[in-house]
Parts: structure tokens; sequence; C-alpha cells
């Protein structure tokens, strides 16, 4: 059984990234119900909280089915992510995630998330005053490194779990690499199999199938995968992993009934947490997935992301499941 700190997180856990904009209460809840083990939120900007800015205070709302959950923060000032740290926890997550992994330019050229990998003694002094500063268990998402030249992570690793970190999460691709290329997992590996490493690692990066994710387990021996992308607008992945890995077979996809029952719950729940007009924005970039492999159906999914109606959008929703009821889905 893996833990994080004495938290039970499942024999191989599957966790669902945190993505701004996209690992919001509304997709968790979708998450969760298609067995992720574990959330993390969308990132938290550590300035934000301590100003009390409406926005980062709302993505402290957590629920109680999601558990166990895990709030991200970022930020560039030791001080301030302290001071947000303790805000985090009287939100009573299970988890505290710092993001060093970021790699958006607003982000990482500011010195927060990937930022930080350019200055590796700061990050294990920020990582060592946020342990400190809190009771609940505090876990870091980073990168390989800031570029081809500076991957360092087996020894970051070491040293932030040194000071006090109880569960790291890898992406296997350096800030400079941003989202391109092929996710390199034999640094992850490294760092799982350095027998001075006792927390879990946590691989992440590419994992787009069941396929995938058994080749990353039994290849790269880490202790779960976190998956990012591939979730949006596709919660099922987590299900279909779990299938896999059990019995060896693919699980049936969900049906054109079953995508609108997802996309329709996202977005009643989108719309009830951020209001209309921001319910709807927000959830736009899943329709593509939900609906993917119907054919003919680029004219419904184009009006998916131009209707800014929340009447006119649930009776798409309706058009779609009557008209496409019964239709094959290629995968």
């Amino acid at each position: 059984m893996v833990k994080i700190g004495d938290i039970e997180v499942g024999e191989f856990p599957l966790l669902l990234a945190p993505m701004e904009d996209v690992s919001d209460p509304p997709f968790r809840a979708l998450c969760k119900k298609h067995g992720a083990d574990v959330m993390y939120t969308e990132f938290i900007s550590s300035e934000g909280l301590i100003r009390d800015a409406a926005k980062s205070v709302q993505k402290l709302d957590i629920f109680e089915y999601e558990r166990p959950v895990g709030i991200q923060i970022f930020g560039n000032e030791i001080s301030s992510m302290q001071e947000a740290a303790a805000i985090t926890e009287q939100a009573n997550p299970d988890i505290i995630d710092i993001n060093y992994g970021c790699p958006v330019k607003a982000v990482a050229c500011k010195g927060a998330g990937a930022g930080i990998l350019q200055d590796i003694p700061k990050m294990v002094s920020m990582t060592s005053e946020i342990v400190k500063a809190v009771n609940k268990p505090v876990t870091v998402k980073t990168r390989l490194g800031w570029d081809d030249n500076t991957k360092y992570i087996v020894e970051v690793a070491e040293r932030l779990q040194d000071v006090g970190i109880k569960a790291i999460s890898i992406h296997g691709r350096t800030r400079k690499q941003m989202y391109k290329g092929e996710a390199d997992w034999t640094l992850i590996s490294a760092v799982k199999n350095n027998p001075r490493m006792h927390i879990p690692v946590f691989g992440n990066g590419d994992v787009d199938s069941p396929q995938k994710a058994v080749e990353m387990k039994n290849r790269y021996d880490v202790d779960g995968i976190m998956i990012g992308r591939a979730s949006i607008g596709y919660p099922w992945i987590f299900d279909e992993i779990k299938h896999f890995m059990k019995t060896g077979e693919m699980l049936k996809a969900p049906t054109v009934a079953e995508r609108c029952a997802a996309a329709r719950q996202h977005f009643e729940m989108a719309i009830e947490w951020k209001g209309e007009k921001l319910g709807i924005f927000e959830t736009r970039r899943h329709y593509a997935n939900y609906f993917k492999g119907i054919s003919h159906f680029k004219p419904y999914r184009a009006r998916l992301v131009r209707s800014d109606n929340v009447d006119e959008m649930r009776e798409l929703f309706n058009t779609i499941e009557t008209e496409f009821e019964g239709v094959p889905i290629s995968v």
C-alpha cells in the first residue's frame, strides 16, 4: 500500500494532475467517480492567497467526496509561500503540494513554478520552510531540470526528501521542453531506484492509454502515475487504466449517452460553481474529447464551443444524446 505520510492512497495510485482551469471541483468530481485515487487542485498563487484575492480563495474549495485531495500552491518568495501554506492548511486538505513544475513564461520567468529549478538551494530552503509551517504532509511536483544541462532531479529529489516532503511527482521533461518532444522516464526511474529514497515517486508525462500506463509501471518501477492532459474531457481514463491493469483487457468505451451525461454534469456543476459566463467558457476545452470519435460530429462541436447561453447548451446536450444514440464511436 502506497502512503503519502499516513494517508493510504492505493496499491498503485492514479493521481489527477493539477492543471490550471482544468482541475477544478466539477472536473475533479468526474475524475473521482471514474477512478482517480488522489486529486490535486489547480495551482493557487501564494500572493493571491495572502491578498485574499477572490479567484485564489475560491480555488481552496474542496469537498469530502474528493478525498484524499491536495491543494497546490506556487510562488517565488519563501515568506509568502510559508504564509500561503498556513492559509491553505486552514482549508483542511489532506495534502499540501508545491508547484515546482509549471513551465509557462508568466510563472517560470518570475522564479516560481519550474523557474525555481534555476536556484536549487532556494528550492530546498523554500520546501523546508513550508514543511515547518504546516502539519499536513507536503508533496512536490517538478520537472527533470531547467534544461538539458541541468537535469539534477536525482539529487534534488533526495534533498527535498531530506527536508521533509512525503512524496514527489516528476514530469519527464525539462522546463525548456515545455510539453514538446517525448517525456523521459529514465530519470524518474533513477529517482525511484536511488537507494536513499523512501518516499513515493510518481511519474508524469505522455501516459495517454492503459497500455502506456502498464508499460511505465513495469519498465520504470514508479509508485504510481499522475495523469494530466489525457484526462481532459475524458475522466474514464482512470477506470480504463485500472481495468487493464487488473484484467489485461480494454474496458468498453463510454457510449454517447454516457459521454453526454458526463459533459452535462460537468457543465451544470461548472455554472453552479463559477457562474454562467465562466462556467460555459471553461468547460469548452473538454468537449473535443468528450465527443471524440463520433462520426459527423463537427457541426455539433462547433456549436458547443460557441454557444454562450445556458438553455441553448442544455438543449444541445439533449439533441446530441437523441440524434447520436447508438452511433458507433471510433477509438
